[in-house]
């Protein structure tokens, strides 16, 4: 899987940053991307990458702010116009989906897909059996939510000597073993693939957040994650102003990922009062507290590790 970042200003675009999107790209699972927010303009920033708006199969929006939703009107009708006929699923919270049909109403838009538009609830949004989704809500000054996504582990790879020493052939049976199944071969024999598989392959998981101050519910959403995505509006000194803001700050955020003991922490949706050179000293904010830190940049891409 990759993070891909289409915009990571907060508030307002700047001339090296867009306001905020993401998307994670489940290559190696299946040939989709998922969204997470769509602010103003992010359609642009599309065009200027190698996604493409008809693999979107899901959007998650955190919010209600302009900044998080302005751009979703347009990118839905362009993925019409395109010709799309794949469903597309929008989560988000209360209003969603007014937002959605009144935009659609009044521009008299039309749709070429299926468009289920689900407003969410804290707690688990689905399981599809390769990947859960969670929701969990943030402190931001309107309702806002953050998204675990969590994969399931993978079997391991068949242990193709231990077959060869068994004697079993290979054929259409070995799909079944890959997955644990089990077959009757034409001998007879029945062959449990649990018995042949090597370690099963353990599962990403990541923590998305939206525009949050500091909350007791961010510990859970990131808890043992990979990676987490979060943001860093403000630097140390501004603390007081991001909290009373529904923001978070540089230190603030790093605090989290290293209590929640992730792996890798992001960090996005920077104001615009900081330029290049200050980003560098907001990132030095938070290595001090946890070194494995990124400060994302628009077209920056992860590998989900």
């Amino acid at each position: 899987m990759e993070l891909k970042f289409l915009g990571t200003s907060a508030g307002i675009p700047t001339k090296e940053r867009n306001v905020t999107s993401l998307i994670l790209d489940l290559q190696g699972t299946r040939n989709a991307l998922w969204m997470f927010d769509c602010g103003e303009g992010t359609q642009h920033q599309i065009l200027h990458s190698p996604i493409k708006i008809p693999k979107l199969e899901k959007i998650f929006i955190t919010h209600l702010h302009g900044d998080h939703i302005f751009g979703l009107p347009g990118l839905l009708c362009s993925r019409s116009m395109g010709g799309s006929t794949d469903p597309l699923t929008l989560y988000g919270p209360t209003g969603i989906c007014q937002f959605v049909e009144t935009t659609l109403q009044l521009s008299r838009s039309f749709l070429t897909y299926p468009l289920e538009i689900i407003e969410v609830q804290p707690g688990q949004l689905f399981d599809d059996g390769e990947f859960k989704v969670t929701a969990y809500a943030l402190n931001h000054r309107v309702e806002c939510y953050g998204y675990r996504i969590e994969e399931h582990d993978k079997p391991g790879a068949l242990d193709a000597q231990k077959l060869n020493q068994d004697g079993i052939p290979r054929g259409p049976w070995m799909q079944t073993l890959k997955q644990g199944g089990t077959v009757t071969l034409e001998d007879g024999r029945t062959i449990c693939g649990q018995d042949y598989l090597g370690t099963p392959i353990r599962g990403k998981s990541l923590a998305i957040f939206g525009d949050t101050e500091p909350t007791p519910e961010a510990l859970k959403l990131a808890a043992n994650v990979d990676v987490m995505v979060h943001e860093t509006t403000l630097e140390d000194a501004f603390a007081a102003k991001a909290n009373e803001r529904g923001h978070s700050t540089t230190k603030q955020a790093a605090t989290l990922a290293r209590d929640a003991k992730v792996k890798h922490f992001i960090a996005t949706h920077i104001s615009g009062r900081y330029d290049i050179e200050d980003c560098s000293r907001l990132l030095a904010e938070c290595r001090e507290i946890f070194p494995n830190t990124d400060l994302a940049e628009d077209f920056a891409v992860f590998k989900v590790k």
